[in-house]
């Protein structure tokens, strides 16, 4: 049975990858999911651009640290704590806003040749919610995909072309030199200070002091409000700091924040 190369590297959350097949998987059906366990001990996700607006407001957003560093929603400060997942995978509040890279999995588009780059539709079977099953809903009807999968393979597709200006996103920022090293430092009454680094974020005062020529381009291809609602959700960092507080989720000292890759 084809699988993806291991040769590459899996992305956060995958455990193994396999092409989806009319034929392999006529049988298959999907479950709906209500829970997410795999997400539980995981405090940051990978973030596209276009997420910006509807995450600025609930979560911080910041870029991970590397060569090629990534946006990412913050959904706890240390690793190993989610704010807004319980331990059984189910979301602590209904209202709260989960990023495509959480819904696309178990699914993702992947090269299943590196001399091509062509990308086929693959899934992960580690995932309790496809597989032989007797219920839920048929990704395959006489050998053709149903409109389920369609809509799998069109969410597919849209997170790739996401994926894409989220990375010119990232070149930009890195061509005008604007990120620095993050840091946060935050007090509980009459605690010491917990100090969080290994992220990066805008440097404000490189910002202003862009030319206007460079500011003109920011807003014109749209970055600009982008880092505006980056920078406006790092003041989200002390509000999830008191949710890992009020959920008994405090660690003794506070690691730095660890980067995920976004593919």
């Amino acid at each position: 049975m084809a699988t993806v190369p291991q040769s590459q590297s899996l992305p956060l959350f995958y455990n193994n990858l396999e092409p989806l097949s009319s034929q392999t998987h006529a049988d298959f059906r999907v479950r709906p999911a209500n829970v997410a366990p795999f997400l539980a001990k995981h405090h940051a996700v990978p973030l596209t651009v276009e997420e910006f607006p509807l995450v600025q407001r609930r979560m911080p957003i910041v870029f991970s640290i590397g060569d090629d560093p990534v946006p990412l929603a913050l959904m706890g400060l240390n690793e190993g704590v989610n704010t807004f997942i319980d331990d059984a995978g189910a979301l602590v509040d209904n209202e709260v806003y989960v990023p495509a890279y959480i819904r696309r999995y178990p699914y993702l588009l992947a090269k299943l040749r590196p001399d091509t780059d062509e990308l086929s539709l693959c899934f992960d079977p580690t995932s309790d919610t496809i597989g032989a099953f007797e219920d839920g809903e048929r990704l395959f009807e006489n050998g053709e995909p149903t409109e389920l999968t369609k809509g799998i393979l069109n969410f597919a597709e849209q997170f790739e072309q996401a994926g894409q200006r989220t990375g010119q996103f990232m070149r930009e920022l890195k061509e005008l030199g604007i990120l620095m090293d993050g840091e946060i430092s935050i007090q509980p009454e009459g605690a010491q200070p917990f100090v969080y680094r290994g992220f990066q974020m805008v440097d404000e005062k490189k910002l202003n002091d862009l030319r206007g020529d460079q500011l003109r381009k920011l807003t014109q291809n749209g970055i600009l409000p982008l880092v505006y609602a980056h920078l406006f959700s790092l003041s989200l960092m002390r509000d999830l700091f008191s949710k890992q507080m009020q959920q008994g989720k405090m660690p003794q000292q506070a690691p730095p924040l660890n980067a995920q890759p976004l593919n």
